[in-house]
């Protein structure tokens, strides 16, 4: 075992984190972890989480679950392929594996939504095998440790911490290991105000000798990013509201969204059009942003009730819920502001 890898499981089993609810747990509710963990922050993911083993405790009950309600309990939490991958592997896991989450490392990989480090996290965690982790906390530790140059997601650089990060595993103790390396990442080693002087590692951190932690590791090249306008109708028939199942890929795929518009104009022509409304009877509400990984959405939600609701007026895909029954519906989180302000 290298001096590096038992310094971080010291560190790990003295001072680490122990009390986050999937750690100890069966390799479901790690692999669920571990997605949800993927670009979301342990504060954020911990509620979800819990929400979600109460409704689904074991794979046999998620992947017999409709997609509509896998994304209802994931709704908010965003990057929503992620929740339909994880019920496409489970109903995979029933048919090829009896339902029980498999031990291979190549069977993992075979699954949607499961890459290399989190396959190789389940692996270490659950099944204590000897695997390498490098997800966005290990590159931060890595790139710094090492005084890598560059955007960790580089190709090239992004496979030089590969072989680190395969070197530096200990022989023994693979669980402590790789949850102490997410562990330092996360609260000592953070992108900002790390805390060097708690570091187990930090006497042979050669950022740490040359005073360049804070510039590492290198960010990627900002660049400008796309903005978008969008208009959503919220059409209110007595205390419904009028929703659109999205298509099943894309942004927001398979969630219920109110009619989305170019503009006000185009939205009322189709108010009036449809339900013979008049541009009196529409409310422009309060405009605000809502920022993607490529892009930002700027959103100008249009309220407009109807006086009856003509019987030509349903439409493929879309349904009628009561407001309260609609926040308890597979829609993203720009919606769901939306309906609150509605209750307001």
């Amino acid at each position: 075992m290298s001096d590096f890898s038992s310094r971080v499981i010291r560190w790990q089993q003295k001072h680490g984190r122990h009390d986050l609810p999937w750690q100890g747990a069966d390799a479901y509710r790690v692999w669920l972890s571990e997605i949800m963990l993927q670009q979301t922050q342990v504060a954020t993911v911990i509620p979800y989480f819990q929400h979600f083993v109460a409704s689904f405790p074991d794979i046999a009950a998620l992947a017999a679950a409709t997609e509509e309600r896998v994304l209802a309990l994931w709704s908010g939490l965003g990057y929503y392929s992620r929740a339909r991958n994880l019920h496409r592997s489970a109903q995979l896991i029933a048919q090829r594996h009896e339902g029980k989450f498999p031990h291979r490392f190549d069977d993992m990989l075979a699954l949607p939504g499961i890459g290399r480090s989190t396959a190789a996290a389940i692996s270490a965690l659950v099944f204590q095998q000897r695997q390498a982790i490098l997800d966005g906390n290990v590159k931060r530790v890595l790139a710094r440790h090492l005084a890598i140059s560059g955007w960790t997601g580089d190709k090239k650089i992004e496979a030089e911490l590969w072989r680190h990060a395969e070197a530096r595993l200990p022989e023994q103790d693979i669980a402590s290991y790789t949850q102490g390396m997410m562990d330092l990442g996360a609260t000592l080693c953070s992108r900002s105000k790390p805390r060097c002087a708690e570091c187990p590692v930090r006497d042979d951190c050669a950022a740490y000798r040359q005073g360049s932690v804070a510039q590492l590791p290198v960010p990627r090249t900002r660049r400008p990013v796309p903005e978008k306008h969008s208009t959503f109708l919220l059409l209110l028939n007595g205390a419904d509201i009028l929703l659109e199942k999205r298509p099943g890929s894309g942004i927001w795929g398979g969630l219920w969204c109110p009619p989305q518009f170019d503009d006000v104009e185009e939205a009322l022509s189709y108010c009036a059009r449809q339900y013979a409304t008049e541009a009196s009877q529409a409310i422009e509400m309060p405009k605000f942003s809502h920022s993607f990984t490529h892009f930002k959405l700027h959103i100008s939600p249009l309220h407009v009730r109807l006086e009856h609701l003509p019987l030509r007026a349903q439409q493929a895909n879309s349904q009628w819920l009561n407001v309260n029954a609609a926040l308890q519906a597979a829609i993203p989180a720009p919606v769901r502001k939306m309906l609150l302000g509605l209750s307001r």
